[in-house]
């Protein structure tokens, strides 16, 4: 929990005024008892009217007021700690945004989830508690200790003898506690990714009739974070019946001594009802605090998870002084670029160096795994290489803000993403303020209007969590719309037509050559028929580049081209 304070600072105005309130709760509710044994030994044993009311009205008063102040600081105490859970999740959410491909595959989603969502509610809870209960019950324990001293320092010996077997049964449920805790944490990451699993891939689960099996793996994860969880709980739900025993032996063994006392008159009966009262107080205090150090253990976990990802290192990050460019017009240029992805043994792409123009369309074809996507995904900075430079108009990315660099950038995953909205608002996800005649204009480019003028609604039209209700080629079209609109200078296409029909394909690649013909076009394709007009067409194989040039020249001397034409169209399309 210490580790979080700096997400405190926001709140020690907050923090000091339920303090304040806390204590006047406080000491309203240790001048209750006085009042009381008042009534009893002056009002009552002597048939004092005036007194009985005169001391009840001020015990009405002084209830009231503890009232009024505990109201108010649960009030500050809920808004503070909700605010506060409100600014951590927000602040996990950013970092996560920062992190590169290879940062959020070190957390992995089903955690990242679990951290942004439960872990920051049990961190947001016991903050709740400490503003409350942490600083009422130590508070309420000295004031209830310093009174029945008051009252009769005998008698009060009796609780001194309880102290050391209370703090070392916490300590010994806190020990056993923590890491129970953690381990609790982490099953519920594993429970949350198998439930993720299940859900994205529930038609490929049907499809396969693998219904029976996935259903024994979630069983499997969730009976372990149950068993974790009962035995965390069997032990935390000693603590309180423990405790429980103990105030109960307790006041037997202050009623006998306290019997005694007012046989041989040394003590009242008022006094032995304030002495009862303030021993109740000390037992509720100490069993808050024993509240909070059953959650103490689980937050303090949580904690640790929230700071590993607010702590954790960004692989990619801009540069102190980033470099502008003025008047750029989109040429990416690789040079001797090698990389490899975390953990691989070899690299995935060995000394690549090609330069694409704009007003250019750009190729890249090869085998699966020979590492297309990836010269891709090194343009927008989603990884760094290894060894080597990339260049947009002679400037190394590395040395340009992200931000700036991806404005100009017009990026078509291979899988299609959508998100929840209209199609309009995910056309717009390329240009928030894009006007309906742009919005209209780039799905002409990349071909959809006709299928989104025959859905209800046409443009307002509800597209589901991640386009579940359009086609995979729709799906293309739409993504590829979401980059036109941008109006980039360089597009990255990584495999976008390969749902798509010739003619549309056909049709898409004519219109994006019109719209942009002064940008620069990179494509990466799985079709030849897709590339065969390309400027220029770069073949990879395990990583390298083993032929450059057009697809006339590649046909009569890259042999690697040959056989993916060959593969495609027959052998008769290469001789």
């Amino acid at each position: 929990m210490w580790r979080l304070k700096t997400r405190f600072t926001p709140y020690w105005a907050t923090i000091i005024a339920v303090t304040i309130l806390v204590f006047l709760e406080v000491m309203a509710t240790l001048r209750l008892p006085d009042l009381m044994s008042i009534i009893v030994d002056q009002g009552i044993a002597t048939g004092n009217i005036p007194l009985i009311w005169r001391t009840g009205a001020i015990m009405l008063a002084v209830a009231l007021a503890g009232v009024v102040c505990a109201v108010a600081g649960n009030f500050l105490a809920s808004r503070a700690s909700t605010r506060f859970g409100r600014d951590l999740r927000f602040d996990i959410f950013r970092k996560v945004g920062q992190f590169s491909p290879r940062d959020f595959n070190t957390f992995g989603t089903a955690s990242l989830i679990t951290r942004t969502t439960n872990d920051v509610q049990q961190v947001q809870q016991v903050f709740h508690m400490g503003m409350r209960m942490a600083m009422r019950a130590p508070l309420m324990a000295i004031g209830g200790v310093l009174m029945v001293v008051r009252k009769d320092s005998k008698l009060a010996l009796i609780l001194l003898g309880l102290i050391p077997i209370i703090t070392l049964l916490i300590g010994v449920v806190i020990k056993k506690g923590i890491p129970l805790f953690k381990s609790l944490q982490q099953k519920l990451d594993r429970l949350n990714l198998v439930l993720r699993e299940q859900l994205v891939g529930v038609r490929v689960i049907r499809a396969f009739e693998r219904r029976t099996q996935e259903q024994a793996r979630f069983d499997d994860a969730n009976r372990d974070l149950t068993d974790t969880a009962l035995r965390v709980n069997r032990l935390m739900v000693t603590l309180m019946p423990l405790l429980g025993l103990l105030v109960n032996v307790t006041n037997i063994a202050i009623i006998w001594f306290a019997a005694k006392r007012i046989d041989i008159g040394a003590m009242q009966v008022g006094d032995l009802m304030a002495f009862l009262q303030y021993t109740m107080q000390i037992f509720m205090s100490v069993m808050m605090l024993s509240f909070i150090f059953v959650m103490l253990p689980r937050a303090s976990a949580s904690a640790e998870r929230i700071v590993e990802v607010l702590d954790g290192d960004v692989s990619v990050v801009d540069p102190e002084k980033p470099k502008r460019i003025e008047d750029g017009q989109g040429v990416i240029c690789f040079e001797d670029v090698t990389f490899r992805y975390a953990g691989a043994a070899e690299p995935v792409l060995s000394n690549i160096s090609f330069t694409a123009k704009p007003g250019q369309t750009t190729a890249i074809v090869g085998g699966t795994g020979s590492g297309k996507s990836t010269i891709l995904n090194l343009i927008p900075r989603f990884y760094d290489p290894e060894s080597g430079r990339i260049t947009l108009d002679g400037v190394d990315i590395r040395e340009l803000a992200q931000k700036d660099l991806r404005s100009r950038l017009g990026y078509v995953p291979q899988q299609a993403m959508l998100f929840s909205g209209t199609v309009a608002s995910n056309i717009r996800g390329g240009k928030e303020n894009a006007s309906d005649a742009e919005v209209q204009e780039a799905a002409r480019v990349a071909q959809a209007p006709d299928f989104i003028l025959e859905r209800e609604g046409g443009y307002d039209s509800y597209i589901a969590q991640s386009g579940t209700n359009v086609s995979g080629g729709q799906k293309q079209r739409l993504s590829i719309a979401r980059a036109v609109v941008r109006k980039p200078q360089v597009y990255l296409l990584d495999d976008t037509f390969s749902a798509l029909d010739y003619k549309t394909d056909a049709r898409l690649r004519s219109e994006l050559a019109t719209s942009a013909d002064k940008a620069t076009i990179i494509v990466v394709a799985q079709r030849v028929s897709t590339i065969v007009h390309a400027d220029q067409i770069i073949v990879l194989d395990e990583g390298k580049i083993v032929g450059q040039g057009t697809h006339k020249s590649l046909l009569e001397d890259c042999e690697v081209y040959q056989e993916i034409v060959a593969s495609q169209f027959g052998e008769e399309a290469v001789s």
